[in-house]
């Protein structure tokens, strides 16, 4: 248990819950996909060249496949993140929802040949049910089903990026890699972001640079260069269970800065889906050979 709460898995969980934060803060000063934009703008920056200088190598004959499972992973999961929160989805909420991909990767186990458990489905409906009284909650309160529907794009999405790369690419260069989702990524969100938004509307003011430089650096090279290194050091099964603490961090991190407050609907509600998370990745760890 000693790994499981030392220092730097807790900071990765720190790193990875600021992402629905970050995009709180920032997307008062720049619309989401033209912020998304100059964020992977900055991404490529930083990256490019050191893959230049360090010669790092490209994944041979799986190029095709790291930048659909990139597409997949950035472009549509923080997309819809993005997109919802700017609809008026509360942080919290929204990583609640995308934190149902175990959950949602469980269903789809067969399709990548692994078995579900009759008590993975019993959390899963834990978890699903969670889920329902968060959003039913918010709906009492206004929230649009705009905002939910992107959401679950982006829950979607992750889940279909993460099984795909497992299937097609599994192993790659993760500077070269990173490279290029983010380059197929920005080709698919540029055209996006011109057609449905202001993109001369940015507001480079100290908030936004803030935000923006945290989007890059924190989150899209820290947070992934840091989980990559985790599990190089064997700890992948404490990860991925440190990953389902990311919605209450959101939820406490957004209560603080923001002021969002769940009912006690809403927190039964979060407890719920934790529980039905927890369940289902403890089933998934029983089933490992």
């Amino acid at each position: 248990m000693r790994s499981l709460f030392s220092p730097i898995p807790l900071f990765f969980v720190f790193l990875w819950s600021t992402g629905f934060i970050v995009a709180r803060y920032g997307l008062p000063y720049a619309p989401p996909l033209t912020f998304l934009l100059l964020r992977f703008l900055g991404v490529l920056a930083i990256l490019g060249p050191a893959v230049v200088l360090l010669r790092a190598p490209w994944p041979k004959g799986k190029v095709g496949h790291v930048a659909i499972a990139g597409l997949l992973l950035q472009a549509g999961y923080l997309s819809g993140v993005w997109c919802a929160i700017k609809l008026g989805m509360p942080a919290g909420l929204s990583a609640l929802i995308v934190g149902m991909q175990p959950i949602l990767t469980a269903l789809a186990a067969p399709l990548i040949g692994e078995r579900v458990r009759p008590r993975q489905w019993i959390g899963l409906a834990f978890g699903l049910g969670g889920v329902a009284l968060v959003v039913y909650a918010k709906i009492l309160v206004g929230l649009s089903w705009q905002a939910i529907a992107l959401a679950v794009f982006a829950l979607l999405s992750i889940t279909a990026g993460t099984l795909y790369q497992k299937h097609f690419c599994p192993q790659f260069d993760l500077r070269t890699g990173t490279v290029i989702q983010f380059a197929a990524s920005m080709a698919v969100v540029l055209p996006l972001a011109w057609a449905l938004e202001d993109m001369g509307s940015v507001q480079w003011t100290p908030q936004f640079l803030g935000a923006w430089a945290w989007s890059v650096l924190a989150l899209s090279i820290g947070a992934i260069f840091l989980l990559f290194k985790l599990i190089r050091r064997s700890d992948a099964t404490q990860v991925t269970s440190l990953l389902y603490l990311t919605p209450p961090t959101t939820a406490l991190m957004a209560w603080a800065m923001f002021g969002e407050v769940l009912n006690w609907m809403g927190i039964a509600g979060m407890a719920l889906a934790v529980i039905g998370v927890l369940f289902v990745v403890k089933q998934s760890k029983q089933l490992k050979p």
